[in-house]
């Protein structure tokens, strides 16, 4: 009897920490939208994760709708850590409106969650007030436990990590605590879609084709019958 006992709680520990790897695995769903960011080094596209951090998400897409990363860069690239954006008020190189500027200004609540820093993994950065984060963000190159719940992260990288592969090798230098890239990678304009509307159009795409389809067999039929 002990020996069975002993098998079925090591199977039940087995059971645990398989269930435990699952949870630990699962990242949340991704919403349907997707930014892409065109640099002078490749394409790199992301979607949000409304559901963690609502707000980030909302703040950050409504500066991509307005155009507000264009002509940014990334002024950090630290190999196997992180490719981070600039803050487009001081980033880019064409001025703002004043629209842009106001929704640029805006710091968003510090959204932490128990989401890991993972490679892909994109993340908010901040000043020491947990609710400073304003329009800069890194992208994950590598893992990063230390930074678990104390940065807002709120998407990850969808394509495009031929391209972050591409700036881990360009040469950097050092100064302070960041590792900046000699050269200017420059986020040359961006734009947005819907996946939901991209599906629905291949949807629309199929029927239409199995409608004309359809109809030349049905007259084939037709002319079979009543030649």
């Amino acid at each position: 009897m002990r020996s069975f006992h002993g098998g079925s709680s090591l199977a039940c520990l087995i059971l645990a920490i398989a269930a435990f790897a699952r949870a630990e695995s699962q990242e949340p769903d991704l919403g349907s939208a997707r930014v892409v960011f065109q640099t002078n080094y490749g394409d790199i596209e992301f979607g949000f994760f409304p559901s963690v951090a609502p707000r980030t998400v909302d703040h950050i897409f409504k500066l991509v709708r307005l155009g507000c990363y264009n002509t940014n860069h990334f002024f950090r690239v630290d190999k196997g850590f992180v490719a981070q954006v600039a803050d487009v008020a001081g980033g880019r190189s064409a001025p703002m409106n004043d629209e842009q500027r106001t929704e640029a200004q805006k710091s968003i609540v510090g959204e932490f969650s128990d989401v890991k820093h993972i490679r892909g993994i994109l993340s908010m950065g901040r000043y020491d007030d947990p609710d400073s984060a304003q329009s800069s963000f890194s992208i994950l190159l590598g893992d990063a436990p230390h930074l678990d719940g104390k940065y807002a992260i709120f998407g990850r990288v969808t394509k495009g990590d031929e391209t972050l592969k591409k700036l881990e090798q360009l040469p950097t230098r050092r100064e302070g605590m960041f590792v900046m890239p000699t050269e200017r990678i420059t986020i040359l304009s961006s734009y947005y879609y819907d996946t939901r509307a991209e599906s629905c159009e291949e949807e629309n795409s199929t029927l239409r084709r199995r409608l004309a389809a359809s109809a030349v067999e049905v007259e084939r039929q037709r002319m079979k019958c009543f030649p």
